[in-house]
């Protein structure tokens, strides 16, 4: 059955700080729940559901659409615990764009113009999750992550871009080797967190 409500941990308009479509103004939902558990995890308060408001999926697209952004992001957490079907028609309904960020682990539901699944070691993504992404984004955390990566281009369509981001704390260290990868492999390109550096949200 369709939920009506969801755990919402926060909601806010900003730009799109990483990935393909980053820079773009984009409003954020971000939902409570996950069970991936990463250990750099910088949301770990998503992580409980029940610690978060329910909160009605009428009101998040309404608030979306009151922002002025063309576009909904709507990330965790991990939203694909949650059945988005509604969530995902309502926003439509508001003429606005979907796009989810994802861990791939539980199956997607709902309408999506655009898929960002960056798997985790933590809980492997679904193979159909992965074959419908848009766009591939892996952390990398430390030197094994390259390898990570490779594994799970060859799982995505020929189409999807593949991104390859430095997790925050360990940047310094693990970004002049992405940069050597990247021009060794030139299929992937960077993606860093402009929010942190543009320091919003």
């Amino acid at each position: 059955m369709e939920k009506m409500h969801l755990p919402l941990m926060e909601h806010f308009y900003t730009l799109q700080g990483e990935g393909y479509h980053t820079g773009r103004a984009a409003y954020f939902l971000r939902l409570g729940g996950c069970d991936v558990g990463c250990v750099w995890c910088d949301v770990k308060e998503s992580w409980d559901a029940t610690k978060h408001p329910q909160v009605s999926i009428e009101n998040m697209s309404l608030w979306a659409k009151e922002s002025g952004t063309p576009m909904v992001v709507v990330t965790g957490g991990e939203p694909c615990m949650h059945n988005l079907e509604a969530l995902t028609k309502s926003i439509k309904d508001q003429g606005l764009e979907t796009n989810i960020e994802t861990s791939g682990s539980h199956p997607l539901t709902g309408t999506w113009d655009w898929i960002c699944v960056s798997p985790k070691k933590f809980k492997a993504p679904l193979p159909e999750v992965l074959k419908q992404a848009h766009e591939l984004k892996v952390v990398v955390f430390n030197k094994s992550d390259f390898d990570w990566a490779q594994k799970h281009a060859a799982l995505v369509g020929s189409a999807c871009k593949l991104y390859l981001q430095p997790e925050w704390d360990e940047a310094n260290k693990m970004l002049p080797q992405i940069i050597e990868f990247v021009k060794q492999n030139p299929a992937w390109r960077i993606s860093l967190q402009t929010h942190k550096f543009l320091q919003i949200p």
